[in-house]
């Protein structure tokens, strides 16, 4: 009696792995003719989820070259896609892109985007698709975003006079930081209708900070996500993933509840230079008109502000960082790309938007940017609604889909020395980052496309021009090309950005020349 009662004890646990191993070959049973993409090996519980390593982009391209460009992981209990080909990503993105265009459940995002009220990460449905035409034809419409011209002229002119002080001592400058302030006092103030200076989150390093602890926790990984329930609450809670969460949606309710009320103390009476995006956002709540049966509040605004908010500063500011970084690297390209601004402008005295239009070369390096050095390096996950094939293997529901746009970026099968830097290869190509090319998503394509690709490009190539146009670009003293550090920040963030801030030399254009 003594020896049956541990062994009834053991009996559920001595059965687990039998009943697991009938449930499996009862699935096979049932579905004998599925054939799903290879995967590397498993681990018991957390899958694949170690080899993700601390870029995860880099490591799936890595595991790719092995296992195929249509590849199967399983991130703790979540099977997860991931596609690495031009041609798999047109599969995806647009053959299928009907089964596969909603969003995965995370409770980052659920908690930051007010239960999914925003643009970029609700599942996709009938509240989404309102709310995605409103931001498309109110918010980044091209005739909405020109209006906005005079704040970005504005705050590029200050730019170019903070570096200009710099350059009358010789000393470097810091690059990134100006042009994360520079972006964020444009967001600030066709967004929220407030400037950057004087809120609280003033300094480049607060609010470069913040972003970055805000994707950490959208593109993280919490336990919830991945493990069982009981599981992932022991897991968050150790790991103090919760404490963190509530510190920084906290911190953005505040500052988005302080934009709404500062516009609702303000009114409509008063004489603004322009509507702001909160100002559309507020009229449309209030009149309650093209949104159907829902009913619009002020979460729904939080949400689309978080959205402006994360994908207004960061991408802008990295891009503009990556492509300066490139040209100091390549003082041929540097001199090429400034001769044609210059040309251009004449005398002139500035650049204004309408000038870019004529900047092709500028674009061509723009683009090489995107290509090379892509802000977000993999697509924003997807979620399949239902069952479809890619390249002839299976793809379930509720599968995670990774678009891994760094790695197509770095194909051979579509790119020509596709590591190098060169933004000649865009001479007489068509090809485009519109979503219609998908050896090049910068902004993804089918029905999740960026909304804001067009306010984002046009601040890139305002800001790029005068910085070309304004000054020479020297390096710190005992610097040579090579030493230009070209290494990506780590981590699980949803934006990639250079690990080491970049500075260089400024030398102000003479009036005369």
């Amino acid at each position: 009696m003594a020896l049956i009662t541990p062994l009834i004890l053991c009996l559920p646990f001595l059965l687990l792995p039998l009943l697991v191993l009938l449930k499996k070959n009862k699935q096979q049973h049932k579905n004998p003719q599925k054939h799903y993409p290879p995967s590397p090996p498993k681990l018991p519980l957390i899958g694949n989820l170690h080899q993700l390593g601390s870029s995860p982009h880099q490591s799936l391209w890595q595991l790719s070259k092995k296992y195929g460009p249509v590849m199967l992981l399983h991130l703790g209990r979540v099977p997860t896609l991931v596609i690495s080909s031009a041609e798999a990503a047109k599969e995806a993105l647009k053959t299928n892109d009907l089964h596969c265009c909603s969003r995965p459940s995370s409770a980052g995002t659920r908690r930051l985007t007010y239960n999914y009220l925003d643009v970029a990460f609700a599942p996709y449905g009938e509240y989404w698709r309102e709310i995605r035409k409103i931001c498309v034809l109110e918010l980044f419409s091209v005739k909405r975003v020109q209006s906005y011209w005079s704040v970005r002229e504005e705050e590029v002119a200050k730019l170019v006079n903070s570096i200009s002080s710099s350059s009358s001592s010789g000393a470097p400058v810091d690059l990134t930081e100006k042009l994360f302030a520079f972006t964020a006092s444009i967001i600030f103030r066709i967004a929220y209708g407030t400037t950057f200076q004087g809120s609280k989150f003033e300094h480049a390093k607060n609010i470069h900070e913040l972003i970055h602890d805000t994707e950490a926790m959208m593109g993280g990984l919490s336990g919830a996500d991945y493990f069982p329930s009981w599981i992932g609450w022991i897991t968050d809670r150790v790991s103090g993933v919760h404490k963190e969460f509530d510190r920084i949606s906290s911190e953005l309710d505040g500052l988005f509840q302080q934009v709404i009320d500062d516009h609702l103390r303000v009114g409509t009476e008063v004489e603004k230079d322009h509507e702001d995006i909160v100002d559309v956002l507020l009229k449309i709540v209030r009149e309650q008109t093209g949104f159907g049966a829902a009913q619009l509040g002020h979460n729904n605004i939080k949400g689309v502000l978080l959205n402006l908010f994360l994908g207004g500063i960061d991408t802008s500011a990295i891009t503009m960082v990556w492509a300066m970084a490139e040209l100091a690297r390549k003082p041929k390209l540097m001199k090429k790309a400034q001769e044609e601004v210059r040309r251009c402008i004449g005398n002139k005295g500035k650049v204004t938007e309408g000038d870019t239009d004529e900047l092709q070369y500028l674009k061509m390096v723009i683009k090489e940017t995107f290509r090379l050095h892509p802000p977000a390096p993999m697509i924003l996950p997807r979620e399949t609604m239902s069952h479809f094939k890619i390249q002839g293997y299976d793809v379930d529901p509720k599968t995670l889909v990774f678009v891994n746009d760094w790695a197509i970026a770095r194909d051979p099968e579509s790119w020509k020395d596709p590591e190098e830097f060169v933004p000649e290869r865009f001479d007489g190509s068509s090809i485009d980052y519109k979503g219609q090319h998908f050896e090049f998503l910068p902004f993804g394509a089918g029905r999740r496309i960026c909304p804001g690709m067009y306010m984002g490009t046009t601040t890139v190539e305002l800001g790029l021009a005068n910085l070309l146009y304004w000054f020479d670009w020297k390096l710190p003293n005992g610097m040579k090309e090579e030493d230009i550090s070209m290494e990506e920040a780590t981590g699980l963030a949803l934006t990639i950005s250079k690990k080491t801030a970049l500075h260089l030399v400024p030398v102000k254009l003479s009036q005369e020349t």
